[in-house]
């Protein structure tokens, strides 16, 4: 009765987008604040009924109805509880239920929260958002119901995959598509601001909290699946390449494109059809994320295995969404103001370059993710695009783009003092200079690269740490005038060198991580040893333990410094999961500060004098929890900006004394 109810939801949801899309349209285009408001209603509603939908989804996973085919097929009696709940967003249709259900609660916000938005336009971004419901929810309904019957009922399921039974994978999609789908609201607004004509700085005050949002939710969960990539798959590293990682990374490096380019049109009313064209840009890679997902042309333990059809409809439907967006663009473009004059040495010239380098950056990335198909679909040849083709493509345009961002804030808007802003950085880049060359002349073996990224490190996080000094005087004005610029400096100034702090601390553990990562891998018997670095690891015991729905083969291995003193004692196991017949591997980490001991046990073999062994991998990943630290600065850098009342409601403050 439960799953019936919420397929009829689903049914009711599709109905009342139609009707929000109508009604919001009509109420726009006659300015009736009647019909506008019935249309905001039917959002309301619709998010309503999606979300029980879900409900009853997660219901009958919670329950184990194994009617139901997405549950038969995704689940099983034996799967921890937090597994089957997080089944429910597990496999394709589930998933895209939870865009839908994401989607709708965006338009929903929008509706309920949206009065400083001017009547007529929200109406419009409110029908533009109804019509990607329609979109989406009739997807679901009509080729990806996750609510539908068998009819014959297995006695069990078929569980999830092993892989994917993970507490950082269970919050991943969560936080991931309500940064994906966030973009929506950007392209609404976008979208309504072209068919009203009216691109100018307050429209920008009101897409920029919207990007914030997405932006910021998008890298908490960009950083969890790097996370889980990290410590479950085994294979000691943390960004891959692999296609669906770039197709979440793909609209992260837009939307930082358009957070920095709104804030131009905002501020001086300039690029205003540049950052239309970011905004619909953004949700357009969010939308070619989901269909390289889940249309089956790529093969990747993120990726959905489904049928080419549903693919193929996915397509059909991004086509529509980015075509009406960029051919509304088109239509509009000319006419739009072009917005105010900047010189060359500015904060807006500053901004702009940015925006190249990460629009160039993008599009590299997509060129590496969509080569090997286009050469496939041509040819019939198989061809792979990996780390080597982005080290030397895409790490120089960041390098590049890193090297300029600290100058952006101390520039100012429209003229600036290039002079008075190198004698304000020239002690930080001489600093990051010095630590840079320390590195390289202690740290072994030397690379004068890495040695370079650390001093780009240093720079970035130098760089955030002047600017807020800067803003305070501090050192420059009684410690009295630094307190009270610090409490009058309102709350996205901090958040922003949050942010860009939080990136500095990111560079400096990928460069440290990935030059100096010490590994080692031998077969071990039992009370055997080897050398990993500065340590010494025994394999001391195995033994067989039994998990909730997985048995496992469970290492005890023994880690010494040379001088003989016990730093940890990892427990790496391999898992083997009856339902699916499939094995993982299960790793222990020995945290040690800023490092990582990492042990990754292997599958048995043959050892000398015929005694069985065991391939033990170990790792010294150094630095390696400023790789995931650093994002997390970020996203927190995000949600205190967004804390702002200016930021978050495009309004200004109450009257205080002005901080300069």
């Amino acid at each position: 009765m439960i799953t019936e109810l919420g397929a009829f939801a689903l049914v009711l949801s599709l109905m009342l987008s139609v009707a929000q899309t109508g009604l919001s349209a009509v109420g726009g285009a006659r300015r009736s604040p009647v019909l506008a408001g019935a249309g905001r209603g039917a959002a309301v509603a619709a998010f309503v009924a999606v979300a029980v939908a879900f409900a009853a989804l997660i219901h009958a996973f919670v329950v184990s109805d194994f009617s139901v085919a997405n549950v038969a097929g995704n689940s099983h009696t034996a799967k921890p509880m937090l597994y089957k709940v997080a089944g429910a967003w597990g496999s394709h249709e589930g998933s895209m239920l939870l865009w839908c259900l994401v989607l709708t609660g965006y338009g929903a916000a929008m509706a309920a929260f949206g009065e400083s938005l001017p009547p007529r336009l929200r109406a419009y971004a409110l029908a533009v958002q109804g019509a990607l419901g329609v979109l989406f929810l009739a997807y679901a309904v009509f080729a990806s119901n996750p609510l539908a019957r068998l009819l014959e009922v297995p006695v069990e399921g078929r569980s999830l995959n092993p892989l994917l039974q993970d507490p950082a994978l269970a919050a991943h999609p969560p936080f991931l598509y309500s940064g994906y789908v966030g973009f929506s609201v950007v392209y609404s607004l976008s979208l309504a601001a072209l068919i009203e004509g009216r691109v100018d700085a307050a429209w920008a005050r009101w897409v920029r909290p919207w990007t914030l949002a997405a932006w910021s939710l998008l890298t908490v969960g960009i950083t969890l699946g790097a996370f889980w990539a990290y410590y479950e798959l085994g294979w000691g590293g943390w960004w891959f390449w692999d296609p669906v990682e770039n197709a979440s990374f793909m609209p992260w490096l837009i939307g930082a494109a358009l957070l920095h380019s709104a804030i131009v049109t905002e501020k001086r009313g300039a690029l205003p059809g540049w950052t239309a064209f970011l905004a619909l840009a953004a949700f357009t890679f969010s939308m070619l994320g989901a269909f390289l997902v889940r249309s089956g042309v790529l093969t990747s333990v993120h990726a959905f295995a489904v049928d080419p059809t549903r693919g193929v409809l996915l397509l059909i439907m991004m086509g529509l969404a980015a075509g009406a967006g960029f051919l509304l663009f088109a239509i509009r473009a000319p006419s739009l103001n072009p917005g105010g004059q900047f010189r060359a040495v500015s904060r807006e010239s500053a901004i702009v370059l940015n925006n190249i380098l990460l629009s160039t950056a993008t599009a590299v990335v997509l060129l590496g993710t969509l080569y090997p198909l286009i050469r496939e679909a041509m040819d019939g040849e198989a061809v792979s695009v990996g780390a080597p083709f982005f080290n030397l493509t895409f790490t120089p345009l960041m390098v590049l783009a890193f090297a300029i961002l600290p100058t952006g804030p101390l520039l100012a808007w429209k003229r600036g003092d290039a002079r008075g802003v190198a004698r304000k950085l020239w002690v930080v880049l001489a600093v990051a200079a010095l630590l840079g060359l320390i590195a390289y002349g202690i740290v072994q073996p030397r690379k004068a690269l890495a040695s370079g990224g650390l001093a780009l490190g240093f720079w970035l996080l130098g760089g955030a740490l002047l600017e807020m000094a800067d803003r305070l005087k501090l050192f420059r004005a009684p410690a009295a005038e630094s307190v009270r610029r610090a409490r009058g400096l309102p709350r996205g100034a901090w958040g922003a060198t949050l942010a860009h702090a939080g990136l500095g601390v990111f560079v400096l553990g990928a460069s440290f991580e990935t030059a100096w990562r010490v590994e080692a891998a031998q077969a071990l018997s039992l009370n055997d040893s080897q050398t990993l670095g500065a340590y010494v690891l025994t394999l001391t015991d195995i033994g067989t333990v039994e998990g909730p729905n997985y048995l496992a083969e469970r290492g005890v291995v023994r880690i010494v410094d040379k001088a003989g003193r016990l730093i940890c004692r990892a427990e790496p196991e391999r898992r083997f999961y009856p339902t699916g017949a499939q094995t993982t591997s299960e790793v222990a980490i020995c945290p040690r500060l800023l490092d990582d001991l990492y042990v990754v046990l292997g599958e048995r073999r043959a050892g000398e004098g015929g005694k069985p062994a065991w391939l033990v991998r170990a790792y010294v990943n150094p630095w390696v929890r400023l790789i995931f630290l650093g994002p997390l600065l970020m996203a927190i850098g995000g949600a205190i900006s967004l804390s702002d009342r200016r930021v978050r409601l495009g309004v200004g403050r109450r009257a205080r004394e002005v901080v300069s």
